[in-house]
């Protein structure tokens, strides 16, 4: 089940994951350096305006669009698929977007549909604000103060797998003691580089 309030772009999941790859708690707040991780660089739900306004431009892939975005913050963010896809299957529920499927069974191609268009002239203010915030990076200096992309697309994809296993079927006393090891391992290496 879904609940969707889109006066305040709010939208979550029946597991309490919003849609656009934000989970509640310290992203609503805004995060911590730079303005947090993932979607929060474009502020709580505004990923969902910056690929409508994108699609509406032109019709795109979704890896193309992943690429404008990275290419507009300068290389300096590119959001993760684990992100840019469930965002653009819910703008797809809402019917804000229509899908072309490749004859072979290819890539998807989005189109803005005409409620899209009126989500965004209804919007344009936000839209506006979202789109004006990747000119450059935030504040000019890139939206993780100068966090190299690589980094910041590993994180999201940690991110993404821990909310996933998560969110599934309950961990076993073995299996937690298993994750806790793998992200503390991980915490080690990263103390060493």
């Amino acid at each position: 089940m879904r609940h969707f309030h889109l006066g305040h772009h709010h939208c979550r999941t029946a597991r309490g994951e919003h849609e656009d790859g934000l989970s509640g708690g310290r992203g609503h707040r805004g995060g911590g350096r730079g303005g947090g991780a993932g979607g929060r660089v474009f502020g709580h739900g505004g990923l969902r305006f910056v690929l409508l306004q994108l699609i509406a431009d032109k019709p795109a892939h979704g890896y193309e669009l992943i690429k404008a975005i990275e290419d507009r913050l300068g290389g300096s963010y590119a959001p993760s698929p684990g992100v840019v896809y469930p965002t653009l299957t819910l703008l797809e529920e809402l019917g804000y977007l229509s899908v072309e499927t490749a004859d072979n069974g290819g890539r998807k191609r989005y189109s803005v549909t005409d409620s899209g268009r009126e989500f965004l002239a209804a919007n344009r203010e936000m839209a506006d604000a979202m789109m004006a915030r990747m000119s450059g990076g935030v504040d000019g200096a890139g939206p993780r103060g100068g966090r190299p992309p690589q980094v910041t697309r590993a994180i999201e994809n940690l991110k993404l797998a821990m909310r996933m296993r998560l969110s599934g079927t309950p961990l076993t006393e073995q299996q937690a003691h298993d994750f806790a090891a793998v992200l503390d391992a991980a915490a080690q290496q990263i103390d060493k580089i």
